[in-house]
């Protein structure tokens, strides 16, 4: 017997507007632009004049949207971006910033040299082998291009071994249609109060460029430092800095909170979808990793791992509504979670609380979060799915209160 499929009937399309107003009545990302502008103007004032500020606006700018965070950030006065991979310099460009944008990671094809050539970023070389590829490529394009030669000081990842730096800049320098913008490397410890470490780093830098200095060769731009020498140190601070972290208003280490007067701009809010009442000694989600002590009023939010919210978190974190802290009980599922609510009983379904950001007088940090799951909050950061759409608000930081845009 043939079976015979029935035509489907065509699906009317709705309006883009109405989908957007869907995906934001369950959780979402709210991004705070003059808190990020903020951070970026003191960490400009922290800097000497002479001294440029590269954003770093990989992994979407740490969560917050790449593309808002690198037009708000060129406005408050950095003058270049930092990112990962090519795809992420291109959607900038695509944009429409035309400010220069460094590739950190690494390049090893030519085809990745014709798509950096064709959208103008500027890559990152850590071997002679890389430049010459960088090299052939551009001159049957009849191109030329800036590059950063990388130095391995002691972070072990990419890098030319610094004592091979002379070698490495003579043959960049016999290599026409490549421009060499900078020299630089990274710090491994600068976070760690213990600085040995960091000291031997820079020591091995500074040595780089004696040697340089001694053959002659002209000595380009020079950076090293990172958010957290930015903040430890102004002789770390070289002719630019490149500063990811503080920029979303966290402080590398705790050591180092004094500098500036950072504003985290990253909130995560979610709405309530039921509430119910436990009797005492019921299970709380999967393997019943919380049970009820009480006759308990529980309400579920609409956000869970498959968000970015830790599984790890289960049972270890809070939410905030009305200023008021709501204990997190059970596994934190896929999709949801739930939280105990015997503090606020009136809270029902359609409401927001918050996982991240501030709620009346109470604060909840991805430090907080980080702490509590073992982790960096770069990665808590980082860990926000494309499911949560991000919306830019505007925030009176003096009353703590925040209207969306539009």
């Amino acid at each position: 017997m043939t079976v015979k499929p029935i035509d489907p009937q065509p699906t009317p399309r709705w309006p883009a507007r109405r989908l957007e107003q869907l995906s934001y009545q369950r959780a979402w990302v709210e991004v705070d632009q003059g808190a990020i502008a903020a951070n970026t103007r003191q960490i400009r004032q922290f800097l000497a004049p002479s001294c440029e500020l590269m954003a770093v606006v990989k992994a979407d700018a740490y969560g917050h949207g790449a593309v808002a965070i690198a037009s708000t950030v060129l406005g408050a006065g950095a003058t270049a971006l930092g990112v990962a991979t090519i795809p992420e310099g291109v959607r900038l460009r695509e944009a429409g910033i035309t400010a220069p944008i460094l590739l950190l990671g690494s390049i090893h094809s030519p085809d990745e040299v014709q798509a950096i050539a064709h959208w103008q970023i500027q890559p990152s070389l850590s071997t002679p082998k890389q430049a010459l590829i960088c090299a052939e490529v551009l001159d049957r394009l009849g191109q030329s291009l800036p590059v950063h030669l990388k130095l391995d000081t002691g972070m072990s990842r990419l890098g030319a071994p610094w004592q091979t730096a002379v070698e490495f800049l003579q043959l960049v320098h016999g290599l026409p249609s490549l421009q060499l913008a900078s020299l630089y490397s990274h710090f491994a410890t600068a976070d760690s109060p213990d600085r040995a470490p960091l000291q031997q780093q820079h020591a091995a830098f500074e040595q780089a460029i004696a040697q340089i200095q001694a053959e002659g060769l002209p000595v380009p731009k020079l950076h090293i430092a990172n958010s957290a020498a930015t903040l430890l140190d102004s002789s770390l601070h070289y002719d630019q800095v490149r500063v990811g972290l503080a920029l979303y208003g966290l402080y590398p280490a705790p050591h180092l909170g004094d500098r500036l007067s950072l504003y985290p701009a990253l909130s995560v809010k979610a709405r309530v979808t039921h509430v119910t009442t436990l009797p005492a000694g019921q299970g709380v989600s999967y393997g019943h990793r919380y049970v009820t002590q009480r006759e308990t009023p529980i309400a579920v939010v609409g956000i869970g791992y498959a968000d970015g919210v830790p599984r790890a978190l289960s049972n270890q974190m809070e939410v905030l509504y009305r200023g008021q802290r709501l204990p997190q009980i059970g596994a934190i599922t896929m999709d949801q979670m739930m939280i105990d609510i015997s503090a606020m009983p009136q809270l029902a379904p359609g409401d927001v609380v918050t996982l991240l950001g501030r709620s009346g007088s109470e604060q909840i940090t991805a430090d907080d979060w980080a702490d509590r799951a073992n982790t960096i909050s770069w990665e808590i950061l980082c860990g926000f799915k494309d499911r949560l759409p991000r919306f830019a608000v505007a925030a009176d930081w003096s009353s703590n209160q925040v209207t969306v845009r539009s």
